[in-house]
């Protein structure tokens, strides 16, 4: 059967008793045409508190141009978007996880709302993306995740800058390492115009995982958010969402397991963020594919590094771009047999066939070749012990050291680390906790770059480890150990853990264990009592009440009913 393009629009929009609703769109400036077509919505999470987002609103316009004379009738609305850098180390920044939700839900309530016949999303900064793809996901209509692109890189003393190096200057400068007028000078060249971090950070790293996946097109995310190709980018995705709604192909359809394996094949070869691990089971969980936190070790394990890009790397975003883009990392590991090539994108066409057109620049040293990887495995490692029994994650593509011990150092909170490491009180051999920062207990599981970050620029990050119930930026880098669960406020073992105690991180068998018997530990956790939750009214107290673990993508849940007395 022929799908419907107007398969949702028809129910408000035709017919004697929608008139009303003809009506009022008609006051804006829709024609009897117009309304005719199928509508498209258009999710932009422009806005002018962030360079991630920023440049959007202009986006949006070639976009809707693409829908137009594709056919089709472009309706743009917006959702929020919070930003994970200038957020970073304040309360604030409990709110960027939270942001993800609060996306899908609006993003679910437009659509259900003006039963749009599918949907475009805009995005760029880390949560936007994950949450713009939750809620297409929610309302099953088909349609795509548009990448708004990286950041040009700055410059500073001859060398490409991200803002991954102002932290780290940070930590330099606390240290008597960089002088007032360096950093000054650093901070207003770092970020040179709009566009999302340039490094192989969340937010790219979300955009190449969403090309492998089959939410986005291939070859869309690499362009950076300045460059004039990206126009036409928008202008094709544009006419694209129509091509696809025409031919009814939906997301959910090309979202299988084997697209879910490749998406994390993408991340572990270019060293990408962590935040991956959360936002690829939270979206997997959204349609019932089975993911487990174990799977990204097991895919990441077979799959070598080879794009050298920051953090742990020596190149940025527009580089890959230059290289041979997205194409060109799916085209190595296609010929390495590493990806599935038989999976879907939104064209309609496989992985293989988008990325056997892949133009690698001769020369190019960003993504190597199969012969030669950075290393044979990637990025992403999943430890469990017994300070992890549920598992947590950490990226070895930004440290060399396998092995760690040493005696803990407890805080309760960022802010605490924070002022430890500022103040010259963190010692080589440390192994800095910070709890009560997980889903639940922060709420809203912060970001710690600005104290990873810290650590590295204050000349520790080859002798200190850190671990957290808080999650990382896709700019860490280091032996530091992210998304531990259960989390402490739920009363997971490393609510236990006292200054002093022994801890050991061993990567190569996967272990993360404290250097107590599990008697002791339940010893401890006896006298143990859950902290008052930090917020007890508003979105950080129903996010806190109805989130779940880290190892399960902290998604919301629906409370189970009570059963009748």
């Amino acid at each position: 059967m022929e799908f419907d393009p107007r398969h949702r629009s028809r129910l408000l929009l035709d017919g004697p008793s929608r008139a009303a609703a003809r009506s009022y769109l008609k006051s804006i400036g829709y024609t009897e045409e117009d309304l005719r077509k199928p509508i498209i919505g258009v999710a932009n999470t422009w806005t002018e508190t962030m360079n991630c987002n920023f440049h959007l609103r202009d986006l949006a316009v070639d976009v809707k141009r693409g829908i137009r004379e594709a056919g089709g009738t472009p309706m743009e609305f917006n959702t929020i978007a919070i930003s994970d850098g200038i957020t970073m180390g304040t309360e604030g920044m409990k709110t960027s996880l939270i942001s993800r939700e609060v996306i899908a839900d609006s993003i679910e309530l437009m659509g259900r709302g003006h039963y749009f016949d599918a949907v475009i999303c805009l995005a760029a900064c880390d949560k936007t993306m994950p949450g713009c793809a939750l809620g297409l996901l929610r309302l099953d209509v088909p349609g795509f995740v548009l990448y708004g692109g990286s950041i040009a890189p700055g410059h500073y003393k001859g060398k490409d800058v991200t803002v991954q190096d102002v932290f780290e200057a940070i930590g330099a400068h606390s240290r008597g390492r960089m002088t007032d007028e360096e950093l000054h000078e650093l901070e207003g060249v770092a970020c040179p115009g709009a566009g999302a971090c340039g490094g192989q950070f969340t937010a790219n790293t979300m955009a190449l995982a969403f090309e492998f996946l089959g939410l986005s097109p291939i070859g869309t995310a690499s362009p950076p958010a300045m460059d004039p190709r990206k126009k036409e980018v928008a202008y094709k995705a544009g006419k694209l969402v129509v091509d696809q709604l025409r031919k009814g192909l939906m997301p959910k359809s090309i979202l299988t397991r084997l697209a879910f394996e490749n998406a994390i094949a993408g991340v572990a070869a270019t060293g990408g963020s962590t935040n991956a691990v959360l936002h690829l089971l939270a979206i997997a969980r959204e349609i019932g594919v089975p993911l487990t936190i174990d799977d990204f070790d097991t895919v990441s394990a077979r799959t070598p590094t080879l794009a050298d890009l920051k953090p742990g790397g020596r190149f940025v975003a527009a580089d890959l771009d230059r290289a041979g883009g997205v194409p060109l990392v799916a085209k190595r590991l296609l010929d390495a047999g590493k990806l599935d090539g038989g999976q879907l994108t939104p064209t309609g066409r496989s992985l293989a066939e988008e990325s056997a057109v892949a133009v690698e620049e001769p020369g190019q040293e960003v993504v190597r070749p199969l012969d030669n990887p950075l290393k044979p495995t990637g990025g992403l490692v999943i430890l469990k012990g017994n300070l992890a029994p549920e598992g947590c994650v950490i990226k070895v593509a930004g440290s060399e050291r396998q092995y760690h011990q040493g005696p803990a150092r407890v805080f309760e909170s960022e802010e605490q680390a924070m002022a430890a490491v500022l103040s010259n009180q963190i010692q080589p051999n440390d192994v800095v906790v910070i709890r009560y920062e997980g889903p639940a207990g922060g709420p809203g599981m912060r970001e710690m770059l600005g104290v990873t970050a810290a650590i590295v620029g204050a000349g520790l990050g080859e002798t200190v480890a850190l671990m957290t119930d808080g999650r990382f930026s896709g700019a860490t880098r280091g032996l530091m150990v992210g998304h531990v669960a259960p989390e402490a406020a739920r009363g997971g073992p490393i609510a236990a853990l006292r200054d002093g105690d022994v801890i050991t991180l061993d990567i190569p068998n996967r272990r993360l264990d404290v250097a107590l018997s599990q008697d002791d530990l339940a010893a401890r956790l006896s006298g143990w009592t859950a902290p008052r939750p930090r917020y007890q009214t508003g979105v950080m107290a129903k996010y806190a009440a109805l989130v779940s673990s880290a190892s399960e993508g902290a998604v919301t849940r629906v409370p189970e009913p009570k059963s009748a007395p």
